[in-house]
């Protein structure tokens, strides 16, 4: 049987670092070297294979941060279009904070963009996921695909009775 393949934890922070924090044993620490490193513009003693994993990480965190963002208005709109009974001014301001999130983050990160499609079929099948918990209701009794498109996750208007 072969040994497991290495993984990031298992690499050192730079070959022939002696002295140096090893990335699985100090995260903060190791960041703060490979920062002083770069401003120093010693390039050949950074740890490249690392510093690509934590900048992937940083990509993916911005995808998961939108997607989270979206799921909540989905969430939101599922419960508010299938009990109209149970509307709260709650909803009403968790979609606005929520769309607010969206559209920073797709602010500071314009790239997000290109996955528009893949961050709202993402997020509804988790809000479908929770809606169904939440009203206490058949998975199969909420639409299996999103019925909503950018344009009412962003913009349709939302009002509770007693505000009006």
């Amino acid at each position: 049987m072969a040994p497991p393949a290495p993984t990031r934890e298992d690499a050192p922070s730079a070959p022939g670092a002696a002295g140096r924090t090893r990335y699985a044993d100090d995260l903060y620490t190791w960041v703060q070297e490979q920062v002083a490193l770069l401003r120093a513009g010693r390039v050949d003693a950074l740890d490249l294979d690392n510093i690509a994993e934590e900048l992937s990480d940083v990509g993916a965190s911005e995808y998961y941060r939108l997607q989270s963002a979206i799921e909540v208005v989905l969430l939101h709109m599922l419960k508010w279009d299938q009990q109209p009974e149970r509307r709260t001014r709650s909803w009403v301001l968790s979609i606005a904070e929520h769309r607010d999130r969206a559209q920073i983050q797709l602010r500071k990160s314009p790239g997000l963009k290109s996955s528009l499609d893949e961050v709202r079929a993402d997020g509804f099948r988790l809000a479908r996921l929770r809606a169904a918990r939440e009203m206490r209701r058949a998975l199969k009794t909420l639409p299996a695909e999103c019925p909503y498109g950018w344009d009412d996750i962003l913009n349709r208007p939302f009002e509770y009775e007693a505000d009006r």
